[in-house]
């Protein structure tokens, strides 16, 4: 039997944690992750929209999430990272790099940058081997990441036939409750998902245009 099956049915409820947006309560925060770690799958609030997330080496988790949003092996999926240092664990950062991310986190935006062999390869671009990464500004993400000691992996909670990600936490509980373990009402989000910023390259490229001004990594005209 598909392993998904038992996320598809009506039987199967999620949790709903109300989370103060400023002041996260440490016990929802820990009952959350150890809902992650025991390969739960979560919706939870970030400083742009809200995002689907799991732990990091979970297989079957992470194919639940590319189910899901009907992902394909080319998607870049994106690691949260509690800081700058965090991330060179996970991605190859040199010197100009490095003044460049030191600049603009934590912040909306999410650069691909090339994974180090830290990321497990069922994350990373099929054929290119780079990973997306950020370092968000929302303190309810950044009380995860802190409990959680590690990365979380995060896709936009954009829905196959949806232009944009979904903003009402009550909305969203409507529509994933008999597909997630646990859905994190931390407010409102935004309509726009990250600014995407491909750093994998000689220069940088912007791929999305979201939350974050893409500005300066635009090349003078």
């Amino acid at each position: 039997m598909n392993s998904l099956w038992r996320y598809e049915q009506d039987d199967f409820v999620s949790q709903f944690f109300q989370i103060h947006a400023e002041n996260p309560q440490a016990r929802l925060i820990k009952q959350a992750v150890e809902i992650i770690r025991k390969g739960g799958v979560v919706v939870y609030p970030t400083d742009s929209a809200y995002a689907l997330g799991c732990q990091i080496g979970d297989k079957n988790a992470i194919e639940r999430v590319r189910f899901l949003r009907k992902l394909d092996k080319q998607h870049n999926f994106t690691l949260l990272c509690c800081d700058l240092s965090q991330m060179g664990t996970f991605a190859k950062i040199d010197t100009a790099t490095f003044r460049l991310l030191k600049a603009h986190i934590p912040g909306p935006y999410t650069f691909v940058l090339n994974a180090t062999r830290e990321v497990p390869r069922l994350l990373m671009h099929e054929k290119r081997r780079t990973i997306g990464l950020r370092v968000p500004s929302n303190p309810i993400v950044l009380a995860l990441l802190e409990e959680l000691g590690e990365p979380l992996m995060s896709v936009s909670l954009i829905l196959p036939g949806d232009e944009e990600p979904m903003t009402d936490p009550y909305e969203i509980r409507q529509r994933l409750e008999h597909h997630v373990d646990l859905i994190i009402d931390g407010g409102f989000g935004d309509l726009k998902a990250s600014t995407v910023i491909d750093l994998s390259g000689d220069e940088p490229e912007v791929i999305r245009v979201g939350c974050g001004d893409p500005a300066p990594f635009l090349a003078p005209a």
